[in-house]
């Protein structure tokens, strides 16, 4: 395991406002050059197996409907895993059918207590994270989700035990080469902010803390868009993707409003544009819980309805 000092990883995250600063600093300077211009990745669409829950597909399904959509990456949810395996599946076939599909599994959105206070608790959890990652390795990923369940309904905030606590699960990633993502959850008491994250990642000092950011949580929780350049864009790995509308308002909306991106009130092309400038080399997950959309009884219609107004708002950039 490689450490980052503190200071060290907050200077990799906030590299723009930094940039910035220097530039202001040497302006004077008329012999300073700009540095080349680096090529743009190209923003990644993703289908988050979230968007499929209330089709109650089998995983051979949706990893099928992806494809039949036009997508290249996908994130599976665990139920659907479980389930597959429990009724005699095997994983080594789930991955034949995603690589002959063309996929790649970008991470696994799982869930499991790894930061409560409760030192048996906590260490349930990190078993369960341990088959996580096994199916993780399986299934060619090296990253599943780390949220703050278990720690939802009351506030935990001495970000240097928090710290600890996700290092500690980083390191049992070290033996899997499996690494989980730090994920906020904006309408829940414990990391539910880009502040949070930032602060539970500056004490953790090791190598491979990256980020699982969501649209609709950085709404839900207020958390200014412009803190985004203080991230190291490499370091966030995937980015839920949807749209809200303008009611209900924010205390009052919930998941179950998401709709398709370019289709409400969210600054998408503000975030879309940030993240290209803050170096993100991840995948956009489109991710919806919209029961309007599941009243379709068409899933591959709802996931290319997805990816086609995901496309046309970053070719608007």
């Amino acid at each position: 395991m490689t450490k980052l000092s503190r200071r060290n990883l907050l200077l990799a995250g906030g590299s723009a406002a930094l940039g910035a600063c220097s530039s202001a600093v040497f302006a004077q300077d008329a012999t300073t050059q700009s540095p080349p211009q680096v090529p743009l990745r190209p923003l990644r669409p993703c289908l988050n197996f979230g968007t499929l829950l209330g089709f109650n597909l089998s995983f051979e399904e949706e990893i099928d409907v992806a494809a039949k959509a036009g997508y290249r990456s996908i994130e599976p949810w665990p139920d659907q895993i479980q389930r597959f395996v429990d009724q005699g599946g095997k994983l080594a076939d789930a991955r034949k059918r995603i690589d002959d599909h063309g996929l790649t599994v970008e991470n696994l959105n799982t869930f499991y207590p790894w930061m409560v206070d409760d030192a048996a608790q906590r260490a349930a959890g990190i078993e369960q994270m341990k088959i996580y990652m096994e199916w993780a390795q399986q299934l060619g990923t090296q990253y599943i989700g780390a949220t703050s369940i278990g720690a939802t309904d009351h506030r935990l905030d001495d970000f240097r035990v928090l710290g600890d606590r996700y290092r500690t699960i980083l390191e049992v990633g070290d033996t899997f080469g499996v690494w989980p993502l730090l994920e906020i959850w904006g309408k829940v008491a414990t990391l539910n902010s880009l502040s949070d994250a930032l602060a539970v990642a500056a004490w953790t000092e090791h190598s491979n803390v990256n980020f699982l950011l969501c649209v609709f949580h950085l709404y839900k929780r207020n958390s200014p868009i412009e803190a985004l350049d203080l991230f190291n864009g490499r370091k966030i790995r995937t980015f839920h993707v949807h749209d809200y509308p303008a009611y209900p308002p924010r205390d009052q909306i919930e998941d179950n409003h998401r709709i398709y991106c370019g289709d409400g009130i969210a600054p998408l092309k503000t975030i879309f544009q940030t993240l290209r400038n803050i170096g993100f080399e991840g995948c956009l997950s489109f991710e919806v819980f919209n029961p309007t959309y599941w009243e379709t009884n068409d899933p591959v219609l709802v996931a290319k309805t997805g990816l086609e107004k995901l496309n046309a708002v970053i070719e608007s950039l």
